[in-house]
């Protein structure tokens, strides 16, 4: 019977470093490696049907550097990007990383010169997150605009299609700088259409319901999602409501994308990289055999 009983619990201790073992394997080198494309059907509340159709790519905490992410990742993930024909790419900040195990810095210039490898008719916008203003926050603007990329900081920049404005407007980060909603949105017409672009997602209570669609990333989805205990760390002082995903609050939503690259641990389990690909589109379709249809001629920068 002991024999018995020792046998069991050698094959129990055999089971359970093997499980371990391939879940590390898996969330250190698996599946921080992949990427994946999320496409995402929104409805703004009041969106213009000149508007109707518009995809959105949205890149999150890229975080160059870090394991897995290095200058050939981020030519496939301009690749991959390009590949959707987007109408519009935003960046959500985080461009740079430090100190990650297993990683290495890269400069922003490098970047830049990377994400300026990026097409989509109305261009490439972007704001900062907390880990480029903890590095230097003025020269990776500077890096993103050089390369063609307009870096926004509690501004907005309009576009305009069959007599409708659009405004993308971007928010400074709330960790490290001064989120200004009212500033911000001063200037932008009663009516238009605004997208809000912030790193972090806690500013969403904060944002008038006359914007119908805010785009951040900062919490990596998690970055470690387990079955029963769920994601283990949110950096969010909401805890799991701004996680990750479409989330519809006040008859406005928020979408959080998880990113691309790590921070603190270069682990990914439940939680793949992705490049988020969303179509805003209006409450009825011009096309029944595609959702939203699309109606886009016409756009230009204001």
């Amino acid at each position: 019977m002991r024999r018995q009983v020792s046998s069991l619990l050698a094959l129990v201790s055999l089971a359970t470093l093997m499980g371990v073992s391939a879940l590390a394997y898996w969330g250190m080198v698996v599946e921080p490696g992949r990427l994946v494309v999320r496409h995402v059907r929104v409805e703004p509340p009041g969106w213009p049907e000149a508007w109707n159709g518009l995809r959105i790519a949205a890149l999150a905490d890229i975080h160059a550097g870090s394991p897995h992410v290095d200058a050939a990742k981020l030519g496939e993930l301009v690749d991959v990007v390009n590949s959707e024909q987007p109408d519009l790419v935003v960046l959500l900040g985080d461009y740079v990383i430090r100190g990650v195990l297993g990683g290495h810095f890269i400069p922003p210039e490098v970047t830049a010169e990377k994400l300026a490898g990026l097409k989509a008719r109305l261009g490439v916008v972007a704001v900062l997150g907390n880990h480029d203003w903890w590095y230097d926050g003025n020269r990776v603007s500077r890096a993103l605009n050089t390369a063609g990329i307009r870096v926004l900081e509690n501004s907005a920049v309009r576009f305009e299609a069959q007599g409708q404005g659009l405004w993308i407007a971007g928010l400074a980060d709330p960790w490290t700088r001064t989120p200004q909603i009212d500033r911000t949105l001063e200037r932008i017409p009663q009516g238009e259409a605004v997208i809000m672009l912030s790193h972090n997602p806690d500013v969403f209570p904060d944002i008038p319901t006359r914007v119908g669609l805010t785009l951040a990333g900062h919490t990596h989805g998690g970055q470690v999602v387990l079955p029963v205990l769920g994601r283990l760390v949110v950096p969010s002082r909401f805890g799991q409501r701004y996680a990750a995903g479409l989330i519809e609050e006040d008859g406005h939503d928020l979408f959080v994308s998880s990113g691309i690259g790590t921070s603190i641990l270069p682990v990914r389990i439940g939680a793949p990289p992705e490049v988020s690909v969303l179509t805003a589109v209006t409450g009825r379709s011009s096309d029944p055999s595609t959702p939203g249809g699309r109606t886009l001629a016409g756009m230009g920068l204001r």
